[in-house]
This record gives C-alpha cells, structure tokens and sequence, in this order.
C-alpha cells in the first residue's frame, strides 16, 4: 500500500495550476502553427500568428494564456493500492487556491450560483475514477466559460442516423460561431447517459493529440471537414480553420436512448497532468 499524504497533493495541484495557465499544450500548440501554414485569407493568418506569438508570451513571462482563467476541472485517478492521509478534496481545493493566488489569476468562482455574490478561487469541480496500482494520477483543466456556455446536449431517438448527429454538432458549433474564441477544439461525448455523455465530452478535450482517433476516427475527421467550411475561422473573423480538432468519446447506452453532449474549447484548450 502507497501512502500518499494532502501535502503531496496539494503541491502538486498547485504547479498544475500554474503550468495549465502558463504553458499551451504541445499538441494544440502545434495544431495552431500548421493551421497558420496552410491558411491562405492575411486576417485569419494574422490572427493565427497572434494566438501563436501570444502563447510563447505567457511561457517566457508566466502570464495566463487567456485572461479567464476558468473554473478548474480536476480528474484524479486513483489506484487501488493508494491510501490518501488527509482529505482528497480539501487537498486540492487548497492546491487550486495556492496556485491561482500565486500565479496570480482571475479568482472568477462564486460559492452561491443564485444569488452570485463575490469571487474566489475553489471550490473545483473533481471526477474521481478508481484504477489498479499505487499511483494518483491528477489533470487540471481550467475551463473559461465563454466556450462552456456553448456546451450542447441532445437525447436522440435510439433510431436517430449518423447524419442527425453530425447536423446536431455541426449546429452547436455554427451557434457557438465567433463566441468562444475560434479555432475551436470540439469534445463530444455519445452513450452512457444524459450526465455521463456530457463527462464524456470534457474527457475528450484531454485528448493529448490532435489527430483523429478513438471508436470514430472517421467520423471525426468528417465532422473537422465541414465545421471548417463554416468560415467561422480564427475569433470569428472568417478563414478556413473554425476548428482544430474533433474529438469523441463513446460509451454503452440504454436500448431506448442515445444521449450526444458537444463541450467546445476554444483555442486555448489547457490542462497539465502529474502523476504522484
């Protein structure tokens, strides 16, 4: 039996703070810089080339990415074998507080989703899934709120063909169109149910590559072609890359349904992952 204290945790959720805020994932990095290759209209290119020069900027000078910082959204992946001496929440709760004040970032959470109120750092949103072995393993997703505003859900007739739901996502994106600061990469999540679709369409978004791959890597690379032909392209201004990538996750479903959750991301798809 591993034993692994708060402490530990907390730390480490403090520097995945900072790392997700700081530091753009290679794979969307490098997404963004074959997107401005190939782009051929100067404003999208240029706009391109912004996103890109911005992204070295926030790595040399430990600036945040984008001045939304999000919510955090933590998966931990716990192993059988692991005991955890103090409190798992609290402890990263606590790591998420330490990080954000010390970046520093936008504290953008209100404890009381009615009445508002004001700001500050926690409480994060935690998926919890139990694995084999003896390590913990912990990714931090901030997630900016002008692309989670645009999550979509639609429960399909079990009958519904391949073609309704690739109208549905093509819909959620086109109706996302410059709001979510495009190039997009799309999380989508089919099966299991109404909830568990919408999980599955975040899990998406941590997909370390960008190439299409998965139960449907057709599929979605037929959904990347025509979310392009859009013209959204970068911050909706017009050119031919809307979206970077498609992702999506599948899962069983009840014979009577089949839930299709869309969680878009905009350009700016962060997250860092550690492994204690």
């Amino acid at each position: 039996m591993k034993i692994i204290s708060a402490q530990t945790i907390t730390a480490a959720v403090k520097d995945l703070c900072l790392k997700a805020n700081f530091v753009l994932r290679s794979g969307v990095l490098k997404a963004l810089k074959q997107a401005y290759a190939r782009e051929t209209k100067k404003q999208a290119k240029d706009i391109l080339k912004a996103i890109i020069d911005n992204a070295g900027i926030a790595r040399s000078e430990k600036l945040a990415i984008c001045q939304d910082t999000g919510m955090p959204v933590v998966f931990v992946e716990v192993g059988q074998d692991v005991k955890i001496s103090g409190g798992l929440k609290s402890a990263i709760n606590k790591g998420i507080e330490l990080g954000y004040k010390s970046g520093p970032l936008r504290n953008s959470i209100i404890k009381d989703p009615l009445k508002r109120g004001t700001c500050g750092y926690t409480p994060a949103v935690i998926h919890t899934d139990i694995i084999r072995g003896n390590k913990l393993k912990l990714t931090v997703l901030p997630k900016g709120f002008g692309c989670e505003n645009k999550s979509a859900l639609k429960m399909f007739l079990p009958t519904a063909k391949i073609e309704e739901i690739k109208k549905f996502i093509i819909e959620a994106v086109k109706s996302a169109g410059p709001d979510a600061c495009p190039p997009y990469i799309i999380g989508v999540g089919i099966g299991g149910t109404a909830d568990y679709a919408c999980l599955l369409a975040k899990k998406a978004l941590l997909r370390r590559g960008l190439s299409p791959k998965g139960a449907v890597p057709d599929l979605e690379q037929e959904l990347l072609f025509e979310l392009n032909k859009l013209n959204i392209g970068p911050m909706g201004l017009g050119g031919e890359t809307s979206a970077l990538a498609v992702h999506i996750e599948t899962y069983p479903t009840h014979i009577a349904g089949l839930p299709v959750a869309v969680n878009i991301s905009c350009h700016a798809l962060r997250s860092a992952t550690k492994i204690v």
